[in-house]
């Protein structure tokens, strides 16, 4: 009935393990009991002291009061153990700041760290290191700035490429910071994390702000139609196209926009055939934008809308409808003339 259980006492030392109890312990036996403590952040060098407590019971005497009747006496013992351990001087980092550079849903760009050493040892041959935080939306892709030494004190700048997964939203994600380095007995040992928030803006947005296209049935022009870059980044090399359907064709749906800094407009040009049979009503055809992000990847928006209006008009086919009409009017006109003049002549 042995239990076990350690205290942090006065040493910077968190104890996440409870008391424990690892049943009976023999005569000259040994057992082994695993407690999980982390050093905190502010931890210093040193030699520290921990109370090491152990309660059990044991025999203490037995006496034989019949043949068939023993009496045993059990006493309970505390005995506190002083449990020493030294902590040795490491590079501790604190993340300063963390500035992204067109980070946005469903797209790549830069994530600026400032990262200091709060530590009470000078790393050398260092490497900082940008860690996926479990299921973040923050994907490192370029996760390796060597530093070279980081003396105690010292402050570094490093910039790396991450991408953002498109199931982000607009809102702060986790990713975690370690620095491996050489210690001062030539060791390569890997420092405690630093997690830091990074703010992810939302998914890049384009909408169309020029007035419906009006077209005629049977007609073909060329319509042109303004888009505006509504979301916060830059949309690099950007391409709008338009899909056509019935009763639309087209030999050319696809127009360049160059870059469209958040806010800038610029107008795409795509020829659209009407069919001669169009209906005269309001129709809505879908377009998208594909551009480049910051690190060159192609993107592609969401699917709006561009509104085309077919309106009524005299074709030539319609024209030709009215002609006979006209014909036999004029007709009746000169006869009635004729007539009129025939009987003044009389």
């Amino acid at each position: 009935m042995v239990n076990i259980g350690l205290s942090p006492g006065n040493a910077p030392i968190v104890v996440k393990t409870g008391p424990q109890n690892i049943g009976d312990l023999a005569t000259q036996k040994t057992a082994t009991v695993k407690i999980a403590t982390k050093i905190t952040s502010d931890a210093t060098e040193g030699e520290y002291t921990l109370p090491l407590t152990i309660q059990y019971t044991y025999l203490a005497s037995s006496t034989q009061e019949q043949a068939d009747i023993l009496i045993s006496d059990y006493q309970r013992v505390n005995v506190t153990v002083p449990l020493t351990i030294k902590i040795k001087p490491s590079v501790r980092i604190d993340v300063l700041e963390a500035v992204p550079e067109n980070l946005s849903v469903g797209t790549g760009g830069y994530l600026n760290l400032k990262i200091k050493n709060a530590g009470i040892e000078d790393g050398k041959k260092a490497t900082v290191r940008l860690i996926r935080n479990g299921n973040s939306p923050v994907i490192p892709t370029d996760s390796n700035v060597y530093i070279g030494d980081f003396p105690r004190g010292a402050t570094v700048t490093c910039r790396y490429k991450v991408a953002i997964s498109s199931e982000a939203g607009n809102q702060t994600y986790p990713v975690d910071v370690v620095v491996s380095y050489e210690n001062r007995d030539g060791d390569m040992v890997t420092s405690a994390s630093d997690t830091v928030g990074v703010p992810v803006l939302g998914k890049l947005t384009f909408v169309v702000i020029s007035d419906p296209v009006s077209v005629t049935p049977g007609s073909e022009n060329t319509i042109a139609v303004q888009y505006r870059n509504t979301g916060t980044q830059t949309a690099f090399h950007a391409q709008a196209r338009l899909s056509v359907v019935d009763p639309f064709t087209s030999s050319d749906n696809n127009a360049y926009l160059g870059d469209l800094k958040p806010g800038d407009t610029a107008t795409a040009h795509f020829r659209l055939i009407t069919d001669g049979a169009a209906p005269a009503q309001d129709h809505a055809l879908d377009t998208e934008v594909r551009f480049r992000d910051a690190l060159d990847n192609s993107q592609i928006s969401d699917t709006f809308k561009v509104d085309i209006r077919v309106t009524p008009s005299l074709q030539p086919g319609g024209i030709a409808v009215f002609v006979p009409v006209l014909i036999i009017v004029v007709i009746v006109i000169g006869a009635g003339y004729y007539l009129l003049v025939m009987r003044k002549k009389k």
